[in-house]
């Protein structure tokens, strides 16, 4: 009988045989992980990816309470909340799910269901962590683009540039701490494990770290281009205590040229250059006492096939899906090698379909990350993690397709979900699109 390892390089071809994929996938994701007080239950993430189905004001509505008991029920052993925002005008959607003393009597129960929804089914209660975010650039809490910029950049902007006006200022910056801390305070009232400090895919904070051509305290060098982000952190972590920790979903690569992306070469091209991403995780680490990281790379808006190989996508994939799996898992192991103090989450796999598990153990296996985590493949197959334990693998025909239909109906203004494989609830929604 062929390995995992043997049948996938079958598949994708020997270019790929130095691939991680583990013949023991359930044995190494079962294996339990200490974060200070609390212990996970295994090394299964499941990632932050919106539905843009909360209320007006906020709060988590029943698709919202449907999808999250779906992932409760499956067993993995952290569960991500998608982007919560920290304010009103940094929602992304007037749907996007939004903490304040008014709506989180609705988060409280949210957690609790969750919880209790794992302990029934499972034997074990996940921990949950809420992602808190401002969506600055993709800021829409109307419906309608009222973008938030750290600066105007071409890459985006092209020949129209956002007028200065919607150039957030330093004296705004200077009130968005509180505006996590007081996230944080209330996602620790409402039961959660965590909060992320959320800093990717070029939304508010994350754009930052890439604004070289600011002036002021918050732009040029790394210490300013990191200023907001770090406060951000020290925000949140004022509502840490033994059972309540701070984390952050990061950017380490963005796959833009200098001087317009973050983890690049500073000499133009589009070679990743980690000198800076290591710089910032040893202050996370050593200054902030961070032991959870969710590391991720490029941007869902421009270049989705570095951030989540796709099979088909809004254009022709330039790259094999393995190859962009390949870039995150490279990257993401040079980190967690160089920082093994710090528990790192792999993202991206899902677009590996059936050898997902297996890669995301391999990987756990060789030092390269502490956790697997998986976005797409909860929407489409959120069950996988059951049928993994009980039968040592995924059943393919049940896999995330990697076709984007969740993007693209996130990015119509639609709630998200998976049409192929959710089709009761979805598939008449992506239709309208």
């Amino acid at each position: 009988m062929q390995s995992e390892k043997q049948t996938f390089i079958k598949k994708y071809g020997e270019k790929y045989c130095d691939i991680k994929i583990s013949d023991r996938a359930s044995e190494t994701l079962r294996r339990p992980l200490k974060l200070g007080r609390k212990e996970l239950a295994n090394r299964i993430v499941f990632q932050p990816m919106e539905g843009c189905d909360g209320t007006a004001a906020g709060a988590p509505a029943e698709l919202t309470e449907r999808r999250y008991l779906r992932f409760a029920e499956s067993g993995a052993g952290m569960i991500w909340l998608e982007a919560v925002a920290v304010s009103g005008e940094g929602r992304a959607n007037p749907r996007q799910l939004y903490l304040t003393e008014e709506t989180m009597p609705a988060f409280a129960e949210l957690a609790d269901k969750i919880k209790e929804r794992c302990l029934k089914v499972n034997g074990y209660e996940p921990a949950v962590v809420l992602q808190a975010t401002h969506s600055g650039r993709y800021s829409k809490p109307r419906g309608v683009p009222e973008p938030i910029i750290a600066y105007n950049n071409p890459l985006f902007e092209k020949d129209a540039p956002i007028p200065a006006d919607r150039i957030i200022s330093d004296e705004a910056c200077d009130e968005l701490p509180e505006k996590f801390a007081a996230t944080a305070s209330l996602a620790k009232r409402c039961g959660f494990d965590g909060i992320d400090v959320k800093c990717c895919h070029r939304y508010l904070l994350s754009e930052f770290m890439s604004a070289y051509e600011r002036p002021g305290k918050y732009g040029g060098d790394f210490a300013n281009r990191a200023r907001l982000y770090l406060s951000c952190i020290e925000g949140a972590k004022t509502a840490e205590t033994e059972n309540f920790f701070v984390t952050s979903r990061l950017n380490v690569y963005d796959g833009f040229a200098y001087p317009y992306g973050f983890g690049v070469s500073p000499d133009g091209t589009l070679e990743p250059d980690l000198a800076e991403p290591e710089k910032l995780i040893g202050i996370l680490s050593e200054k902030y006492g961070l032991k959870l990281l969710n590391i991720t790379i490029g941007n869902p808006y421009v270049n989705p096939h570095v951030n989540r190989p796709f099979f088909a996508g809004p254009y022709a994939n330039p790259e094999k899906p393995v190859q962009g799996v390949e870039r995150i898992a490279a990257i993401t192991g040079s980190l967690q090698k160089k920082f093994p103090q710090v528990n790192m989450v792999l993202s991206g796999t899902s677009a590996l379909r059936e050898y997902a598990a297996a890669y995301g153990a391999g990987m756990i296996e060789d030092g390269s990350c502490a956790l697997a985590g998986f976005g797409r493949m909860t929407f489409a197959y959120p069950e996988f993690v059951h049928d993994l334990f009980e039968t040592g693998s995924l059943r393919r025909e049940k896999c995330c397709a990697a076709c984007s239909k969740c993007s693209a109906m996130m990015r119509a203004g639609k709630v998200a979900g998976c049409p192929v494989f959710d089709k009761d609830v979805y598939s008449e929604i992506y239709k309208s699109i």
